[in-house]
């Protein structure tokens, strides 16, 4: 079957004829490695059969509940590709390629193609732009409407990340098919891009019935080589956006010619990491520049604290730690935070603080539970399974904010439970 290409792609392709890809053993013996991923529940008693309930009762209500107070999933109609449907934040009434890309990442974990095909064949259709004079080529909205309508036509790199590493999953785990459903040809063109995007200026929708100018490139920044919070303006980064245990897959996987970029881009986050968490209570903040220092802009003064973005970096470390073992900071990464946590009191914890540790907001949130239970990945204090027992006791988030609690929750619950894989090829 012919495989899908393109145009940067393309490009490449003719660049780099003859390559092959670089190949250097690594000492590194992690999950990702050995295939052996931790199951933390067990390791505090439950059974694997518990594990695996769980985790499927979460999906279930969360993807295939109740409508109005369970689920973040909608099937919603079909198109020659075959059935749509959408993630939505219901607090918020619209669809982000966070919860689009979340969502197809929990669905191809989990063996539930039918979900998996269905969301990606909704964000084809309404957040992606094939207009090259647009800045947002081959790149998706990052936020619209629950019927397709427009809110925002700029990207969010988090987004484009999850999409990329999906799809390779899912080509490891089903096969690629044709037109949309080529994963692994889509994989590799959303791959491309995020490096090698022309910067391209055009008049852009930002809210509905007000335009601008902008001008947007890469998704990754050419000289830290770091993911950005956007390719356009202010140029800066998001330290949950970082993803290193993925960086590695895709030095593995991606296009030859770009493999030594992902080498490298993995070790700049690793490093970033060490940058940017707070030395005594291991919190990061929201927004960055590529040395670490917070990142405040004008519109968003709180996002130089630890707040709702900053609650998954813990997990980015801790999974990377957990599949590759290639920087044993992560695990101080992990003890400093739990030990930070663990003293403000594992049960009432709030969940924002400034990075120095005063308390902004005092609600004690399910999806800082989760991520602070994945954290246990790479621990090595006697606390940690305390955190993982406090996942486990936690009830699956319905009603009016079930969206990022949710998703957090159901994907905390997989890492801990050894059900959040690097899928690999048969």
């Amino acid at each position: 079957m012919k495989r899908f290409l393109c145009p940067a792609l393309l490009a490449l392709a003719l660049l780099n004829q003859g390559c092959q890809s670089p190949s250097s053993p690594s000492p590194a013996r992690g999950a990702a490695v050995t295939g052996h991923y931790p199951n933390l529940f067990a390791a505090n008693g439950h059974t694997d059969a518990e594990v695996k309930s769980k985790i499927d009762a979460a999906y279930a209500q969360l993807f295939h509940g109740d409508n109005d107070n369970q689920t973040v999933f909608y099937l919603a109609g079909t198109n020659a590709n075959g059935p749509f449907g959408f993630v939505t934040d219901v607090a918020n009434n619209d669809v982000r390629t966070e919860g689009l890309s979340y969502g197809m990442m929990i669905a191809v974990q989990l063996d539930h193609k039918a979900d998996f095909d269905a969301i990606w064949n909704w964000a084809r259709t309404f957040m992606f732009h094939s207009d090259p004079a647009h800045p947002s080529y081959q790149y998706f909205s990052w936020s619209m409407k629950t019927n397709g309508a427009l809110n925002d036509e700029m990207v969010a790199p988090d987004g484009e990340e999850y999409f990329i590493m999906s799809l390779y999953f899912a080509a490891n785990r089903w096969g690629s098919g044709s037109g949309i459903y080529d994963y692994r040809g889509m994989a590799d063109c959303l791959l491309s891009n995020a490096v090698h995007r022309a910067v391209i200026t055009g008049q852009v929708t930002t809210r509905p019935s007000r335009t601008a100018a902008i001008t947007a490139g890469p998704i990754f920044n050419p000289d830290h080589k770091m993911v950005r919070f956007s390719p356009t303006g202010a140029d800066h980064t998001d330290p949950s956006y970082h993803l290193p245990a993925f960086y590695e897959l895709w030095a593995k996987w991606g296009p030859p010619g770009d493999r030594d970029y992902w080498k490298e881009a993995a070790e700049n986050s690793r490093t970033f990491f060490q940058w940017t968490t707070n030395p005594r209570t291991g919190l990061a903040p929201n927004y960055a520049n590529f040395d670490g220092s917070p990142e405040a802009p004008a519109w968003n003064k709180g996002a130089a604290d630890f707040r709702f973005d900053a609650w998954r970096t813990a997990m980015n470390w801790s999974v990377d730690w957990s599949w590759w073992r290639k920087d044993i900071h992560e695990r101080e990464f992990s003890d400093r935070l739990q030990a930070f946590f663990a003293e403000k009191g594992i049960s009432t914890y709030g969940n924002q603080f400034t990075l120095d540790g005063q308390q902004v907001a005092a609600e004690h949130s399910t999806g800082l539970v989760a991520m602070n239970a994945v954290a246990s990945l790479a621990a090595t204090n006697p606390q940690r399974q305390e955190f993982v027992e406090a996942l486990w006791r936690t009830p699956i988030p319905n009603g009016h904010y079930r969206y990022y609690d949710g998703l957090l929750y159901l994907m905390g619950l997989m890492h801990c439970g050894g059900e959040f894989r690097a899928l690999g090829p048969p």
